[in-house]
């Protein structure tokens, strides 16, 4: 019998989160492997040998080690899909998905990045009104590639759909999205959301990320109004 792919991840990260609902939509069943960063779970020898880079989501399938959630993605894609439609093998229709996963990478998740690690990490107690208009930019790209078609890719699902909403649902949790300037994007939101694995896989993630940051953020407000 074949081994299940491990995963090392934690379920409040959005890159995990997109690795867990593509595994989900291609049938994929995974060990997982919780990580706790806190404690250093990503700093130890065995893992370093895994990632030099320290970074989750990482994928371990039977000794191919991959170390990045859209490679992980496309990876699991290429390999265990029944057809072409998560990932397409026709170069042009593969770029598209590309571009929209490089957009994930290079926009939305970075903007949710700025938004919640000043909490986590450097103390802040609230998330700036810039970085919030900054985030809902961000969804206006979204809104234009939705412009003709349900998905980001045409009217197929694909990876990029689930990396993508990986983040947005995750952004959208501290800067809105304004359904009457991105219907789209809010028809796109809630079309994923109903996918029967979706409430698992991401939404479950980003409520106890959303708790996490809230009670770091009174944590913060205290700490700072008894230092003053």
């Amino acid at each position: 019998m074949s081994k299940k792919p491990v995963l090392y991840y934690t379920p409040r990260s959005p890159p995990c989160r997109a690795v867990l609902l593509t595994a989900a939509a291609l049938g994929v069943e995974l060990e997982l492997r919780a990580m706790n960063l806190k404690d250093g779970d990503h700093l130890t020898p065995e893992f370093l040998k895994l990632n030099p880079l320290h970074t989750i989501p990482v994928l371990d399938d039977d000794g191919v080690v991959i170390t990045d959630s859209h490679v992980i993605c496309s990876y699991l894609a290429d390999k265990y899909a029944v057809d072409e439609s998560m990932y397409p093998k026709d170069k042009l229709k593969r770029m598209e998905v590309d571009a929209r996963l490089y957009f994930e990478c290079g926009h939305l998740f970075p903007r949710v990045r700025i938004m919640v690690e000043p909490i986590i990490y450097f103390g802040h107690h609230d998330i700036e009104p810039e970085k919030v208009s900054y985030m809902q930019k961000a969804y206006d790209g979204l809104e234009k590639a939705l412009a003709n078609s349900k998905y980001l890719c045409g009217d197929n699902l694909t990876i990029a759909d689930l990396c993508c909403i990986s983040s947005v649902s995750t952004g959208m949790l501290f800067a809105p999205i304004e359904e009457d300037k991105f219907p789209k994007l809010k028809a796109w939101v809630e079309r994923l959301s109903e996918l029967p694995y979706y409430k698992k896989n991401n939404q479950e993630g980003a409520e106890i990320l959303y708790t996490f940051v809230k009670a770091k953020m009174e944590e913060n407000k205290k700490a700072k109004e008894e230092s003053s």
